[in-house]
């Protein structure tokens, strides 16, 4: 008798996990990004926070829910930072309008994730394991979200805080970069 390799569906397990708590919450945050912009730009700063508040809480929410009744999943791996990122640049292009600083930010922030995608996809190949965010890459989060809202609450902060805010934003950004690289260069190894 014998046994053949197991392999995973990964189309029938994404369908499975869709519709989990965690799961539908980062939907909701994929849909607060055109409602943030379109406050945003009619200059509705007030709504356009209490928008970005949110889906950080639903952020927190789902992270915690997902983790307390055992409901990670592959999906939510991807899709929550798949949110986070995507609102991430909605608010630098945004906020970019009025300060100019943000514009390199956002390049760095893109430039970033494609490495990270590339590299991620690599890994997944390699290792058939989809990793969960660490320290670096929460701290990255967390700071960009106070940044960008605080330039959306205060919408006339002098342009060299402005600078100073995004060099420490784009210092996370490398610092995550490098962390995450560090890792999957550690989990590759493991693998040979």
């Amino acid at each position: 008798m014998s046994e053949e390799p197991k392999t995973r569906n990964i189309g029938k397990q994404m369908r499975q996990e869709a519709f989990s708590i965690p799961n539908l919450l980062s939907y909701f945050r994929l849909l607060l990004i055109p409602l943030f912009i379109q406050l945003y730009i009619r200059g509705d700063f007030t709504e356009a926070l209490i928008t970005l508040a949110a889906s950080g809480l639903s952020d927190i929410i789902d992270g915690r829910i997902a983790r307390k009744y055992n409901m990670v999943t592959d999906l939510g791996k991807v899709l929550d930072p798949v949110a986070d990122k995507l609102t991430q640049c909605a608010m630098m292009i945004c906020v970019a309008t009025r300060y100019p600083a943000m514009w390199w930010l956002l390049g760095i922030h893109v430039v970033k994730e494609l490495i990270m995608i590339v590299v991620g996809y690599y890994v997944l190949k390699k290792t058939d394991t989809v990793n969960s965010a660490i320290w670096c890459g929460k701290l990255c989060t967390g700071v960009i979200y106070a940044v960008m809202m605080s330039h959306v609450i205060l919408p006339n902060i002098p342009q060299s805080v402005s600078a100073a805010s995004a060099a420490v934003c784009a210092g996370l950004i490398v610092l995550s970069l490098v962390v995450y690289t560090a890792r999957y260069v550690r989990l590759l190894g493991g693998k040979k």
